[in-house]
């Protein structure tokens, strides 16, 4: 992001534009998400919410206080890096022509699951007893989380969470729409995995390749249970290091069998109507 702001605007105005730029982000998905399923379709769409209640509107409130709590830290963390920037630490990598396309492919991917591997080890150590009532039981106060969870970190949770980024500008070459490429990957991911609402198809965790991906579930039975599914793109960690909860994926397959039986009904329905009409034209012929 500091890539995209002019390098002569001063330390304050960059934090003020960040600081607008994240917000910005953060209300068009998480909003936008929260509009829907929330608002919009909030009751027809209650059977493929995954605990069957509604957090209360003051749990919903301390989810966002909190996330622009964390923008604003998120912001002094860009101001930070254009300062290790300007004196020639970062890893500068903004010519197209200065490094081969497969590079580009190569570290565009390896950021993502640079970032997965570096928040599951992190999310891990904020879950240690002597950390966890200090630092990241903010977050868990959302015990069924919405879409503007995504963020709602306390503020020392908030330099953990951001922490990546200057660990690989000061390490490799990345060029910076790798990093925009990141920052929309990982607002999407994260406000679905706070949605709420399973949307994942019911054969998900059955299959051996998309098994290792995460899905609504997972991450809302960590805000429940709290000691599990430390995860955030991938279910890579979980399952190699035996995190994931045991009834993981037999809440999975209750949640989207719900959604199946309502669409066979709503199928059921519309070929009774079907007929009905069907019924009615013959008879009038």
């Amino acid at each position: 992001m500091s890539y995209l702001i002019p390098q002569e605007m001063g330390p304050l105005l960059r934090w003020i534009v960040v600081f607008g730029l994240l917000t910005a982000r953060y209300l068009l998905f998480a909003g936008g998400f929260f509009l829907v399923f929330y608002v919009i379709k909030r009751k027809d769409w209650f059977y493929m919410k995954i605990q069957q209640k509604f957090p209360d509107k003051k749990r919903i409130l301390h989810e966002v206080k909190y996330s622009f709590l964390t923008f604003a830290v998120f912001g002094l963390m860009v101001v930070l890096i254009n300062y290790l920037r300007t004196h020639g630490w970062v890893q500068k990598y903004g010519d197209w022509s200065s490094r081969p396309l497969w590079y580009y492919i190569f570290t565009s991917v390896f950021i993502i699951f640079f970032h997965d591997t570096y928040f599951y080890w992190v999310h891990r150590l904020m879950h240690h007893p002597k950390i966890y009532k200090y630092v990241h039981r903010v977050h868990h106060m959302s015990t069924d989380p919405t879409p503007w969870a995504a963020f709602s970190f306390h503020p020392i949770e908030a330099v953990l969470e951001i922490g990546f980024v200057p660990i690989l500008l000061l390490t490799i070459p990345v060029h910076f729409s790798s990093f925009l490429i990141l920052s929309i990957w990982m607002i999407f991911f994260n406000v679905i995995g706070h949605l709420g609402y399973e949307i994942m198809p019911s054969w998900f965790v059955r299959n051996n390749f998309f098994k290792w991906s995460n899905t609504p579930t997972n991450h809302n039975m960590h805000h429940r249970y709290v000691n599990c599914n430390y995860g955030l793109y991938f279910n890579i960690w979980d399952r190699l290091m035996g995190t994931n909860h045991p009834k993981y994926e037999e809440l999975f397959e209750e949640v989207t069998g719900r959604r199946e039986k309502v669409h066979q009904q709503q199928e059921a329905a519309h070929q009774q109507e079907r007929l009905l009409e069907d019924g009615a034209h013959s008879s009038l012929n």
